[in-house]
């Protein structure tokens, strides 16, 4: 059971992270924040000192525990790895609730706002690593597995598929769905060259 006080916290990170992801995290204020949770700017500054400080809070308490479970633990349960990165491609691009039009939550704050904030450039680099550590290891897996090819680098095809995600969002933004299924397309392909 969650207290009044880690329910009042978790109310404003969740309702901030929808507004950010709607409107950006810039464009976005305290007093739009508040608007949303029905509490006063004294409830919000007793959980933040600043909306820097909740912004922070949205990739450690929220990004961050999310990739763990669902990247870290989820690659580490795969059996055949290029059908289960390109069925994980599949779900985050086709079937999870994010939507086409706003693109990924942490993608689009890795672009607004780390060329603008070293705190955030900080956080955001720690997620990113870790995305990219999970899916080296589990190539590297895969590779001693026979599933995937010894000359493959592996560190090179994880990059290549965050890489891959990030840009596929950022244009579905503009082009829709279709880029996602052409992408998707590519990958398997991409994916199939592994073995």
């Amino acid at each position: 059971m969650m207290s009044k006080a880690a329910g009042t916290k978790f109310l404003i990170l969740n309702n901030s992270l929808e507004l950010i992801y709607k409107k950006g995290y810039q464009s976005t204020s305290i007093d739009d924040i508040i608007a949303t949770t029905n509490l006063t700017k004294g409830a919000f500054f007793y959980h933040f000192k600043s909306k820097e400080e909740m912004g922070l809070a949205i990739i450690n308490e929220i990004f961050y525990p999310k990739v763990q479970e669902e990247i870290v633990q989820r690659l580490a349960k795969i059996a055949n790895i290029t059908d289960q990165i390109y069925r994980a491609f599949h779900f985050v691009l086709l079937e999870s609730p994010l939507l086409i039009a706003y693109g990924c939550p942490v993608v689009n704050l890795i672009e607004e706002m780390s060329p603008v904030n070293n705190s955030f450039k900080k956080a955001l680099s720690r997620l990113i690593k870790k995305m990219h550590g999970a899916v080296e290891q589990t190539l590297l897996t895969a590779q001693a597995e026979h599933q995937i090819r010894k000359d493959v680098d592996c560190k090179r095809v994880a990059t290549f598929l965050l890489t891959g995600y990030s840009g596929v969002r950022n244009m579905g933004k503009v082009l829709g769905k279709e880029s996602y299924t052409h992408f998707l397309r590519e990958l398997k392909i991409y994916l199939d060259n592994l073995k």
